[in-house]
């Protein structure tokens, strides 16, 4: 199927929704464009005026297995018709611990593993930080500019994507300390990988003999590829050296999969392509095709405190646990190499506009994780914000759906279900609003 617009856009609903939703919604919310969902299949959405368009973000990556997936729906409904919610802090249910069970067997490495469920990536992220100073007895924590980990207030205090997210809202959780991400593009210190060493990484240990000591760092938290920061992709010894350096201080490696995790790249876990086993893994996003779930899995050994130390009301809800098997079954079952399969036809897509485009300065990514960074000219490498948002415009009125990241990154993350007809499309679409707004400079 190709887009069908039938109606002006916005059309005439949208509009309506869009200036009531002013009047009753929070001003944080930080809409791209007006489009007002009434229903959706696979990688098709439609908006209230029977607009049908190409969704490229799948709920900010997280329909992983396309929008309503029946399987998924079947289980919602099933489980739904048994019991909506026990609160599994203080009951036990099945459906729980299964889920639990094949989320530890699927995390990375062999070790016994524990997991702790949430509403949310930032909470697990924030259960993440409780976890680690509980543990190591130590304050401080690691995290990298660019990164995103959550708004609440502990995962706030790591996250360093926009100074948006945090103006306002200090004094935030003390002890975190902002080192540059492996961003080679940009690298923060005018070096090429990998005559670098990875500086980056080396760069913590001159804050270790300078302002930080080692030995007061509980953890340093990592997405093994950057989201919100611009759809990065480290270099490939940028995890391994990281890992090398928690291990010689004996700090805990949390490793954010919210976005990247549950095949999103091709395999269950992102770390995985660069061979690394964290400590910590955050789970949330694809998890659930849609439903609210997260979860915090750690090795058996680190997850010694006691009954009453942390919980929540909602964390593993059953509905949602039924929608994450159904999930994890579907991905199982060839979703997850389809996601390396496409993410690799669109990726090498894209890179073949780079040569076509002046203002296609970077293409990255891995499986259906894919960033186009536009810049003002290629040499300068200028981000191109204004254009970037452009291209964004042009393609919603084309019909398709696509958001940004970073600077001036446009991302890909369309559902793990899109076929190479739809692939297509929508990339046609993304050329042909790229070719206008670039013609319109």
């Amino acid at each position: 199927m190709k887009p069908v617009l039938i109606s002006e856009i916005p059309g005439p609903k949208a509009k309506g929704y869009v200036a009531r939703d002013a009047e009753a919604i929070s001003p944080s919310y930080t809409r791209s464009y007006p489009f007002v969902m009434d229903h959706g299949c696979g990688s098709f959405v439609w908006d209230v005026d029977g607009n049908r368009y190409i969704d490229f973000n799948a709920g900010i990556a997280v329909t992983a297995t396309g929008h309503c997936h029946p399987e998924v729906v079947k289980a919602i409904q099933e489980q739904a018709a048994k019991f909506i919610h026990m609160s599994g802090t203080d009951f036990y249910y099945s459906v729980q611990i299964e889920l639990a069970e094949k989320l530890n067997s699927l995390v990375p490495g062999n070790q016994v593993k524990r997991l702790f469920f949430t509403n949310s990536g930032t909470e697990a992220v924030e259960a993440a930080i409780k976890l680690a100073r509980y543990y190591t007895r130590r304050p401080r924590m690691i995290a990298f500019l660019g990164s995103f980990h959550g708004r609440t207030m502990g995962a706030l205090s790591l996250t360093a994507s926009k100074v948006v997210q945090k103006r306002g809202f200090g004094p935030l959780v003390p002890g975190v300390t902002h080192v540059p991400y492996g961003y080679c593009y940009r690298c923060s210190y005018n070096l090429e990988y990998p005559a670098c060493d990875v500086a980056c990484v080396k760069f913590i240990e001159e804050l270790f003999e300078k302002t930080l000591h080692p030995d007061e760092v509980a953890a340093i938290f990592v997405e093994p590829i950057e989201g919100e920061g611009g759809y990065v992709v480290p270099p490939p010894l940028f995890h391994v050296r990281l890992r090398e350096l928690a291990d010689r201080y004996g700090i805990l490696l949390v490793d954010d999969e919210i976005q990247t995790g549950i095949g999103r790249t091709g395999k269950w876990f992102a770390i995985e392509h660069w061979g690394v086993v964290p400590d910590i893994v955050t789970i949330a996003k694809g998890i659930a095709s849609g439903m609210p779930i997260g979860a915090m899995v750690a090795r058996k050994e680190l997850m010694t405190w006691p009954p009453g130390a942390h919980g929540n009301t909602f964390g593993g809800n059953p509905v949602c646990c039924a929608a994450a098997l159904a999930t994890i079954r579907l991905i199982e079952g060839g979703l997850m190499e389809n996601a390396a399969k496409m993410g690799q036809y669109m990726l090498d897509r894209a890179r073949a506009m780079e040569a076509e485009h002046p203002t296609i300065g970077d293409v990255r990514g891995k499986g259906l994780m894919i960033g186009i960074e536009l810049v003002e000219d290629k040499g300068g490498k200028k981000p191109a914000r204004a254009l970037r948002d452009d291209v964004i415009q042009r393609a919603f009125k084309k019909g398709l759906l696509i958001l940004g990241c970073g600077p001036s990154t446009i991302r890909f993350m369309p559902a793990l279900t899109i076929d190479g007809q739809t692939a297509d499309e929508g990339l046609a679409i993304f050329e042909g609003a790229l070719t206008e707004a670039e013609k319109a400079r």
